[in-house]
């Protein structure tokens, strides 16, 4: 729904949008990236685990279930993987039950409030984090 759904708090930009963006931050930065989508927790949740062992860190707009799932907090605590959690709007300046998300606390860093170019920034802060790493 993104470019359709409240566009005053998203913007116009399409999840096509968005993929693109990411994949030339990728570029950029030298590391791939797996886009996906879904509107199911539980398939969320799956993703999630199958990163632990193939990949090096996660970026990730949970959406509304970084205010509900306690299942995606724990799949997340899980991987143990750098993770970095994305709000497109400032979650912080909106409804009061939006301001608390349990991604938050398997999250290295969160960013909220900068559209899509949140998603650049986070893949910078995954590929820094991974690189102080080793």
């Amino acid at each position: 729904m993104l470019g359709l759904r409240q566009p005053e708090i998203y913007g116009d930009a399409t999840l096509d949008d968005v993929e693109q963006l990411c994949l030339q931050a990728a570029e950029r930065l030298d590391v791939s990236v797996d886009f996906r989508q879904t509107n199911i927790e539980g398939e969320l949740v799956s993703w999630v685990q199958e990163c632990r062992g193939r990949a090096n860190g996660i970026v990730i707009n949970p959406a509304a279930y970084g205010h509900t799932s306690i299942a995606l907090l724990d799949a997340l605590l899980a991987v143990e993987l750098p993770v970095i959690e994305v709000h497109m709007s400032n979650i912080h300046r909106r409804e009061a039950f939006r301001h608390h998300t349990y991604v938050s606390q398997a999250a290295r860093g969160v960013i909220c409030g900068l559209g899509v170019r949140g998603y650049a920034h986070a893949l910078q802060a995954v590929a820094d984090m991974i690189e102080d790493e080793g």
